[in-house]
């Protein structure tokens, strides 16, 4: 793990990288780390969350700042500029049903090839899926989802990369970061090693690439 400024970690993300952002309508998204993908001019991202959030809030900056061209998501609802521009062809949005993306990311940071689900059996999700047959029951395959860089947002961070969320902002975070090649993490506080009692840890140091220093 090592510690870099800000501007250097976004630096790393070359236009047309695959991201995994953490947080929840905003909750738990590394906003410093948005906001400077957005002054950087980053482009063609492809986006993987569980939302686009609202216009000005996490992943609705990237969207007004037309950085993403493809969004693979569970929901669009609360952001109105995601929905003109999927309708005007300007952004790809694949809409996931939110248990089931989640899996999907789990399974790409375990080594899995996929998921088998129900959800969305007989519906257009099923379209173009392949179904497997389990004791007479009928399941949709849905493949592993893997990211270059993963963004993550920590309550508290210590100086080996340990980090530790703050209640329902940890959501999506943990399990992002497991399934990407390169995790990048902003935390509100870095602590000495040592702080974080161990059973506080969700995301192991070894996971954690790239700290951004405060």
């Amino acid at each position: 793990m090592k510690t870099v400024a800000l501007r250097q970690a976004v630096e790393m993300i070359p236009d047309g990288a695959i991201l995994m952002v953490g947080g929840f309508m905003g909750v738990g998204t590394p906003e410093r780390v948005v906001d400077e993908i957005v002054r950087q001019g980053k482009r063609d991202l492809t986006v993987i969350a569980n939302d686009t959030a609202t216009p000005g809030v996490g992943v609705g900056k990237l969207v007004s700042s037309k950085s993403i061209s493809k969004a693979i998501v569970s929901h669009i609802g609360l952001n109105p500029e995601t929905q003109r521009q999927m309708m005007d062809g300007e952004m790809a949005v694949e809409l996931v049903p939110q248990g089931t993306l989640i899996e999907r990311i789990r399974a790409g940071g375990c080594g899995l090839g996929g998921v088998l689900t129900q959800t969305g059996v007989g519906t257009v999700v099923e379209k173009d899926k392949q179904k497997i047959v389990v004791k007479g029951t009928e399941y949709l395959l849905e493949t592993a989802l893997h990211a270059d860089f993963a963004l993550v947002h920590a309550f508290l961070a210590d100086y080996v990369g340990n980090l530790s969320y703050a209640l329902t902002a940890r959501n999506f975070n943990p399990v992002v970061a497991m399934a990407a090649g390169t995790v990048i993490a902003n935390a509100d506080h870095i602590v000495p090693t040592g702080v974080i009692a161990p059973d506080h840890v969700a995301t192991p140091g070894p996971i954690v690439d790239y700290l951004i220093a405060n």
